[in-house]
């Protein structure tokens, strides 16, 4: 009887999965993040003129946390403990030291100039997470950094309404490093902290670094004192009510969310639109806008495009 010869196996080659594209949500949720984030500069530099960057700073963290306790209490019992030193480095990266760090900025920085100055979050997001995270560098995704990074250079050479003073390059430093602080917190949240929803890391974060900031504003700084005493002490800390409600409990809710919907560095391109949102304050101020200033917003906005079309 004949052996009959072995059947050589078929190899099935299958093509790699297509991206999937970026959700309306996802770009719904974007455009409000900006339009919050873009408004958060003047709202800071309102509550400065009574305050102190670091009474701004700690009170502005230690609101947005007030504003999520309650769910950080419903929240804190099903968190795992693996979960509380990312959540710890998150706040504390990613809300608790920009806080402070854009505040003292302001002191020194037109708000238009801070709100260029903080589309370099996108730019750090994709540097951390290349050389932490192990996210490849593709070719689209460092053109669709240069050419937003291009737009707000466009805008800071227009000088969005006003110019770096005596030191003021040091101030705009301190944005700088707040950016940084913010891409490794998007890279954070993107990858350890992805199997929690968007209001635990939000609400947990803010529950983990709000009594820190809490000490320090009622223990380290005058802020009890001027609210009693000094003229328009209580609308000034109405605009930093603001800022810490929608800008910080709003705004990372929403950022998180955000994040698990897209990539993390569509996320972070929410930052090149924000320059414009703060343009946008500076012509209802009565602030003169020249063409120049929509080249640039085109640029940014182009630049948003082509991070989105990166994979």
């Amino acid at each position: 009887m004949s052996v009959p010869a072995p059947v050589a196996p078929v190899l099935k080659v299958t093509a790699p999965p297509a991206a999937l594209p970026t959700p309306p949500l996802a770009w719904v949720l974007l455009l409000v993040l900006a339009g919050i984030w873009g408004t958060s500069f003047i709202l800071m530099k309102r509550g400065l003129e009574v305050f102190s960057a670091l009474e701004l700073g700690a009170a502005r963290v230690a609101i947005a946390c007030l504003c999520l306790l309650p769910w950080a209490v419903r929240e804190l019992p099903r968190t795992g403990r693996p979960y509380f030193k990312w959540l710890l480095l998150s706040g504390t990266v990613g809300t608790l030291l920009p806080a402070f760090l854009f505040a003292y900025a302001e002191t020194r920085l037109a708000s238009g100039l801070a709100g260029v100055l903080n589309s370099l979050t996108a730019l750090f997001t994709l540097l951390v997470g290349a050389a932490l995270f192990g996210q490849r560098l593709t070719g689209l995704r460092v053109l669709g950094i240069a050419v937003g990074l291009a737009g707000t250079a466009v805008l800071i050479l227009l000088g969005s309404g006003a110019a770096v003073a005596g030191s003021g390059a040091l101030f705009g430093g301190y944005i700088v490093l707040a950016t940084l602080f913010y891409g490794l917190s998007v890279n954070v949240v993107k990858h350890k902290l992805h199997g929690l929803a968007p209001l635990a890391v939000s609400s947990v974060s803010l529950a983990l670094i709000g009594p820190l900031a809490a000490a320090v504003l009622f223990l380290g700084t005058d802020f009890s004192h001027k609210l009693a005493t000094v003229p328009g002490a209580w609308a000034a800390l109405g605009y930093i009510g603001l800022l810490a409600f929608f800008s910080t409990a709003v705004g990372l809710v929403l950022f998180n969310m955000l994040i698990r919907r897209a990539t993390t560095l569509f996320a972070a391109s929410s930052t090149y639109l924000i320059p414009v949102v703060a343009l946008a304050w500076g012509v209802a101020d009565d602030e003169h806008i020249r063409l120049l200033h929509y080249v640039g917003m085109a640029i940014i906005l182009l630049g948003v495009g082509i991070v989105n079309r990166a994979r």
